[in-house]
């Protein structure tokens, strides 16, 4: 236990001073989780495992797998493993697993991190709208269609049909599941240092509840992190266990940096993604939520669509959730994502003033909630089978006129809200 909680310090978001030898000290991205057990992981040995590997260039990567993070019993596929950068120096104290000395938070290839006082998130605090192209297909198509028209470089090269033929598959919503499997894949780079502490808080509260709301839907996580070409790693994943607690510590693993010019990788993530150990039952519910605020790069996009439609092959229906600073590209290309494989628009928010700008989507109207209860609702939506409008004491506000989920524009078209 000693050794495993020097190890969440040297990884962890927060400042090395905020970390002691003591069991009971947390980082503040971590500090709603207790420290694994042996009922966690199946094993009262908290040592982690290390090997070293790197992308040619890359600095050394520490892989870090701790004793008993493989799925439980009855769970598909390999051992869970994320890596985080580390020195030689750090890497050797935590093979020998002392608790000496004081923990030092590791350089991204970009520098030290910040000495600024990190936030202390709460969750409930990121707000979001949500938004179905599939039930908009109409204006989905125009909205394309004239950015197509204006020569949008990068834009994906999908064709009419295809969409088309999305909209065909899953106009009617989704069916009913029984289980669950759900990929965070998200964008660790400098830009979203504004977001990310309050987004790992959101997301550790929201794997929680779900696991409570759906005790019997034997769901898994799995978590996908990227940055870019030349960073300190390009992707890192963690494949699906079971044991929403330990997904939360890799969760808390978590920091932005790198990056650099505007373009990031999404199109290796979403490809780490699909190659994730997803069960193939179709009574399985499989979404991945993917958080960024930067599109592809230009020359990328041939991938970008190939990882979209190997998605949609699988049956994962992609939710994006756009956060501060997203343009034209980022917006189309992650509403596409959705409309081709079944999942949805979320964009993040001013309402709770929390990082840069958020762009104004190019939609007539939305409900505006706690991105917590937009998240649930997707995915109480996935295994229902039914659409419904947010719970009106979820209401923050609504962009637009929406009405009983819907709204009527000028022109008398009729347009689907939530």
């Amino acid at each position: 236990m000693r050794a495993w909680t020097k190890m969440l310090c040297v990884l962890s978001l927060a400042s090395a001073a905020g970390c002691s030898d003591s069991s009971s000290s947390k980082s503040t991205a971590s500090h709603r989780l207790a420290g694994p057990t042996s009922a966690d992981t199946g094993s009262g040995d908290g040592a982690a495992r290390f090997s070293n590997s790197a992308a040619p260039g890359a600095p050394p990567v520490a892989s870090v797998t701790p004793a008993g993070m493989g799925p439980s019993s009855g769970a598909a596929g390999a051992g869970a493993s994320f890596s985080s950068p580390m020195s030689s120096g750090e890497r050797a104290d935590a093979d020998e697993g002392s608790s000496e000395g004081s923990a030092a938070i590791p350089a991204d290839a970009e520098g030290t991190p910040s000495s600024e006082p990190q936030p202390n998130p709460q969750s409930g605090t990121l707000t979001a709208g949500a938004w179905d192209d599939n039930r908009n297909f109409t204006r989905f198509s125009q909205y394309r269609s004239d950015l197509l028209q204006n020569n949008l470089f990068g834009a994906l090269p999908t064709t009419d049909a295809e969409h088309a033929a999305a909209h065909d598959e899953f106009v009617t919503g989704p069916t009913a599941h029984q289980m669950l499997d759900i990929a965070l894949v998200i964008d660790t780079t400098g830009s979203m240092g504004d977001e990310i502490t309050y987004l790992q808080t959101e997301l550790v509260a929201i794997s929680s509840e779900i696991a409570a709301a759906y005790p019997e839907a034997q769901q898994r996580w799995a978590l996908v992190a990227y940055k870019d070409v030349g960073d300190a790693y390009v992707v890192q994943k963690a494949d699906f266990i079971d044991n929403v607690p330990m997904f939360n510590q890799q969760l808390a693993l978590l920091s932005a940096a790198g990056g650099g010019d505007t373009p990031e990788a999404p199109d290796a993530a979403l490809a780490e993604m699909v190659a994730l150990d997803w069960r193939a039952e179709a009574d399985v519910a499989r979404l991945a939520f993917w958080v960024a605020d930067a599109p592809h790069h230009e020359g990328n996009a041939a991938a970008m669509a190939e990882a979209i439609r190997d998605s949609h092959a699988l049956g994962v229906h992609i939710y994006p959730v756009a956060s501060s600073g997203i343009g034209e590209l980022t917006e189309l290309t992650m509403r596409s994502s959705a409309q081709l494989t079944g999942g949805r628009y979320l964009f993040l928010t001013d309402d709770s003033g929390v990082g840069g700008a958020h762009k104004e989507p190019t939609i007539p109207c939305y409900f505006v909630t706690r991105l917590d209860r937009a998240m649930t609702r997707m995915v109480d939506i996935e295994m229902s089978g039914e659409y419904h409008e947010p719970a009106e004491a979820d209401i923050i506000r609504t962009g637009g006129d929406p009405e009983d989920g819907a709204c009527t524009l000028a022109s008398g078209d009729e347009v689907v809200a939530y």
